[in-house]
């Protein structure tokens, strides 16, 4: 998708609270049986207990703010050492500072916690911090890593609930940013497995904006001060450098919502983030249900193996944005040797170093098992595909009122809820591959037109949201666009219906089947 995709200031200001209001390996045959599920403990969990603590809002660090960390100033910036960690097991944050002066790290869980969106966990002692210096990019790759040295290390203590952190580094002048990680739980059996898509955050960020050096998977500097395009992009990047300017990744603010949401209304969660799938730490059979929540485009092939094993044995899984495991990536190791802290995708540029598993192009661009052309096409897997950026927002149009997922929303056939359909879209395509075994209920059949003036103005390209169900029951969910988790969780797109229809999703997932 393009980095430029539209979302208004009002919305990431609305998700944080101030707008307007291990299969490792995977080997052997994967046990087709559906597991015997548990009783849900949505409402007497771990994550009900840590809400009823009293939160504080010191996690956010606003885009705008008047000490706001800038790249193009670089006053206070840092990354952690991985993207998850367990409790008991050490993190570590690399922090340069514009000049030398002392600072803090404070830890913050992200959740409901009576509105304010999260808890302060950890201070750390003051620090001594002093400038590192800004890498160039690699010459061959255009990765850029920062080998900074380790400012502060913290051990997860043991009673910390698995969840989505922030460690929040603040200058003695005052200036702050962020960066995040998950704490994890994977021994704990949870009703539900947030998984929080870092390989995407990656894919995007730009470190450093500051008009001559930063790159992603999509843009860089074509000349001092001007951005380039494809050909001024990075094949690989890194996750030993900040995120750009605040810190906050770009499309966090989809996770933040939903993680808001979810956890206001008590539903038993673990965390977990796509390297984790990647790295086998995620056994599916411990949860009924897989959500991915945010905007999850970058997916290697052990991630998307994870996920096809968790429906085969049963879990059910669903993805609340649009644009879902697009590109095919791989994840790579740093110099010093420490695994998944790189990600490379050449797109439509050749892939110099494919492997068994093919190149790093679209999914759709791979053949099948037996060389079927788009045979590992998402829609597969998904039941519906990535098919365009919208121009400007678009109502969902309802079709299937009478299903239950629709129940109790009042909605009719045809009936619109307001630009519900953002940012990018997916819906179905014939002529791609179709879920084996399983019947598909499209939800929605919303026209809109796209940023290449394909469709016109509500034309030709339409967006669906999915159901696919399969025989033993396991459901396959997809919402198909990027205001999905926006109207649970952002004031400014907070939509009841959508919330109703999500929690009958949520608590059908839940239901023992029998």
């Amino acid at each position: 998708m393009s980095p430029t995709s539209p979302m208004s200031r009002r919305t990431a200001l609305g998700v944080l609270g101030l707008g307007a209001a291990g299969v490792a390996g995977l080997t052997g045959c994967a046990d087709t049986t559906p597991p015997v599920r548990k009783k849900a403990a949505s409402g007497n969990n771990p994550v009900t207990a840590e809400n009823s603590l009293t939160g504080s809002g010191g996690w956010h660090v606003p885009p705008d703010g008047r000490h706001t960390a800038k790249d193009r100033l670089g006053q206070i910036q840092g990354y952690a050492s991985a993207t998850s960690v367990g409790r008991g097991e050490t993190i570590a944050f690399h922090v340069s500072l514009r000049k030398a002066q002392p600072f803090t790290v404070t830890v913050h869980r992200i959740g409901h916690y009576g509105g304010t969106g999260g808890r302060s966990m950890v201070t750390s002692p003051e620090l001594p911090g002093a400038p590192r210096p800004t890498p160039k990019p690699d010459p061959d790759n255009g990765a850029i890593v920062c080998d900074w040295p380790v400012s502060w290390t913290l051990t997860v203590p043991d009673d910390w609930t698995s969840g989505a952190y922030v460690a929040v580094f603040t200058a003695e002048d005052g200036h702050r940013s962020l960066t995040p990680f998950v704490v994890r739980e994977p021994a704990r059996p949870s009703d539900l497995l947030v998984v929080l898509p870092f390989a995407t955050y990656q894919a995007y960020n730009q470190w450093p904006l500051d008009g001559r050096t930063g790159k992603n998977l999509y843009k860089g500097y074509a000349r001092p001060g001007v951005v380039g395009d494809n050909k001024h992009r990075a094949f690989r990047v890194s996750f030993d450098r900040p995120y750009s300017d605040h810190g906050l990744p770009r499309w966090a603010e989809l996770d933040l919502a939903f993680i808001r949401w979810v956890e206001r209304h008590g539903y038993d969660a673990t965390y977990a983030t796509s390297t984790d799938l990647h790295e086998g730490r995620v056994d599916p059979a411990q949860y009924t249900a897989m959500v991915f929540p945010g905007h999850d485009e970058y997916w290697s092939k052990p991630m998307r193996d994870v996920v096809e094993s968790a429906v085969d044995q049963g879990t059910h899984v669903a993805f609340l944005a649009a644009n879902n495991i697009y590109f095919h990536v791989r994840l790579a190791d740093d110099a010093h040797g420490t695994p998944c802290r790189a990600v490379v995708c050449h797109k439509q540029d050749h892939d110099p170093h494919a492997d068994e598993n093919g190149p790093t192009t679209r999914w759709r661009d791979l053949p099948g098992e037996h060389g079927e052309k788009h045979g590992r096409a998402e829609q597969g897997l998904l039941g519906v595909q990535y098919n365009g950026i919208l121009a400007e927002p678009a109502p969902l149009v309802v079709r299937e009122p009478a299903h239950w997922f629709w129940s109790g929303t009042g909605l009719r056939d045809g009936e619109e809820i307001a630009g519900l359909v953002g940012v990018e879209a997916d819906g179905h395509n014939p002529k791609m591959p179709s879920p084996r075994g399983a019947s598909r209920t499209l939800l929605s059949e919303s026209p809109y037109g796209d940023t290449w003036g394909k469709g016109g103005g509500r034309g030709r390209r339409v967006q669906n949201t999915s159901l696919t169900e399969h025989a033993d029951g396991t459901l396959v969910f997809v919402a198909g666009t990027f205001h999905w988790s926006l109207a649970l969780g952002d004031p400014a797109h907070a939509e009841p219906r959508v919330q109703r229809a999500t929690k009958n999703l949520l608590d059908r997932m839940l239901t023992p089947r029998t």
